[in-house]
């Protein structure tokens, strides 16, 4: 099972470096933000889980298209949508 695991890793880097990345990136702050919302609830402050979720979502949706993965792509992009709308209510209205 370690051996498979590797090997995806070392695949998924060796394949698209930048998207390798990005999606850590895209990962760590998406968690980062599904924390703060799960154990801030049921107030928590917006301001804090949108960018959060915008940096992921955003990232990951390049990090797809790199990849050429579109159903991911679209996803990512609607919740990068969603965020920004998000964003907006929360930091300008």
């Amino acid at each position: 099972m370690y051996k498979l695991l590797k090997e995806f890793w070392v695949t998924s880097y060796k394949t698209d470096k930048l998207a390798f990345y990005l999606e850590v990136f895209s990962v760590s702050v998406t968690i980062a933000g599904s924390y703060l919302l799960t154990f801030t609830s049921p107030g928590p402050d917006m301001r804090w889980i949108f960018p959060l979720y915008l940096l992921g979502s955003s990232t990951l949706a390049y990090a797809s298209f790199r990849r050429r993965i579109i159903w991911t792509c679209i996803l990512a992009s609607w919740f990068t949508i969603m965020n920004v709308i998000g964003n907006f209510r929360v930091f300008v209205l």
